[in-house]
């Protein structure tokens, strides 16, 4: 890696954000789109409520059906979202914690 160029990596990445696309046949996809997570936030609503979703590559060009999928995952998180059916200060809960749940007195 060249001298400085860590710097702009650090750049990059809080300039972009990584969307996770989770199909209903089971399989996933992540891209990064170049924008911060912030004006993503201001889009992402209005993104899933379209029909198709396009993706331009350097190679190839993706088509993305909306009503195919299950599940959409971004990163960083975007808190700000508010409002109906937006859960905020949620905690994911693993397999090894529902497993351990009633056996072993869990800390808080």
């Amino acid at each position: 890696m060249r001298a400085g160029s860590f710097g702009k990596l650090t750049q990059d990445k809080e300039n972009t954000t990584q969307v996770t696309f989770h199909y209903v046949e089971g399989h996933t996809e992540t891209f990064t789109i170049p924008m911060p997570a912030q004006e993503f936030q201001d889009e992402v609503l209005n993104l899933l409520n379209q029909p198709w979703l396009i993706f331009h590559l350097v190679d190839q060009t993706v088509f993305i059906c909306t009503s195919r999928l299950v599940k959409v995952e971004v990163k960083p998180a975007i808190p700000e979202l508010q409002g109906q059916g937006i859960f905020s200060n949620s905690l994911r809960v693993s397999t090894m914690q529902r497993a351990a749940s009633g056996r072993l007195p869990m800390s808080t």
